[in-house]
């Protein structure tokens, strides 16, 4: 049996508060502009052709939610003056404010990127595909950030098997777990990626900015939003969540939804420009 390799080890992370409403708050964690490979390797279990041709993308710096969205967050945000859509306060099946908040729709994560950027007057949004993925894998290639699998003591998600779906609850020769059935507080593992980001893999998947496509052929490689011209086209989620099985998790997973879909899996996390005596810091 193979355990993912985990560093435990404090890391100096660079980050800004973004003050809400009295105690709550959103951790923006600095990225680091870099090059990666975008995608898995034709050699990775479990492979999908949606997940390729691998390629190179180069990101500038940006700033990204420590955790996907609390509860927390989302009522403080929910209370402020509404641009577009209206926003239910408490949309999710699993209550707790440190849980993410999930049940909401693409077009209500965008709501709440422009109040936040109304409220703050910084540009707040959906992570572009490419900058999900480079965050998450913070500077590795292998499957999840961790290493070569992935344990139910790390991270959020079904970890028995499931027969009548063909769903194994390990990867790899990684282990089985458990199956908690329900969203854990964000910061429930108190672990992070190299860059300070916690709850990549598992707990719920993330809405990204992107419209859908099925490969990486002709993709911008800039790190940017790739888009179409229908408004209405299905968006893209990553990261997987507590009710699917390990191979949903990997750094390189994607999946599609309709822009209008509420599902008790789905929740995003939210990502902003560098403010300037940040950024190269």
């Amino acid at each position: 049996m193979v355990e993912p390799k985990l560093l435990r080890e404090q890391r100096q992370t660079r980050y800004f508060v973004e003050q809400l409403s009295g105690e709550v708050s959103i951790d923006m964690i600095r990225v680091p502009g870099g090059t990666f490979l975008m995608g898995s390797p034709d050699d990775e279990l479990d492979r999908r052709d949606t997940e390729g041709p691998q390629h190179e993308v180069s990101v500038p710096t940006f700033f990204m939610g420590r955790y996907p969205v609390t509860q927390a967050q989302w009522k403080a945000v929910t209370a402020l003056p509404q641009v577009e859509h209206k926003l239910n306060a408490a949309p999710y099946n699993f209550k707790g404010d440190n849980r993410p908040v999930e049940q909401v729709s693409w077009y209500e994560a965008v709501e709440f990127c422009t109040r936040l950027s109304a409220h703050t007057g910084r540009e707040y949004r959906l992570p572009s595909e490419a900058e999900w993925e480079y965050a998450c894998r913070a500077g590795t290639q292998t499957p999840f950030y961790f290493g070569e699998t992935i344990t139910t003591e790390i991270a959020n998600y079904r970890g028995t098997d499931d027969g009548s779906l063909g769903w194994s609850g390990s990867y790899g020769q990684g282990p089985k777990g458990e199956y908690r059935q329900e969203t854990t507080p964000v910061d429930h593992f108190n672990i992070a990626n190299a860059f300070g980001l916690c709850d990549m893999h598992g707990n719920v998947d993330e809405w990204c900015q992107d419209h859908w496509h099925d490969n990486y052929q002709e993709a911008p490689n800039d790190g940017s939003v790739w888009l179409t011209n229908n408004e209405d086209s299905s968006r893209v989620v990553r990261g997987g969540s507590w009710g699917t099985y390990p191979r949903n998790c990997l750094s390189a997973s994607r999946h599609v939804y309709t822009p209008d879909y509420r599902y008790y899996r789905i929740g995003f996390r939210v990502v902003c420009r560098a403010p300037l005596a940040l950024a190269f810091s």
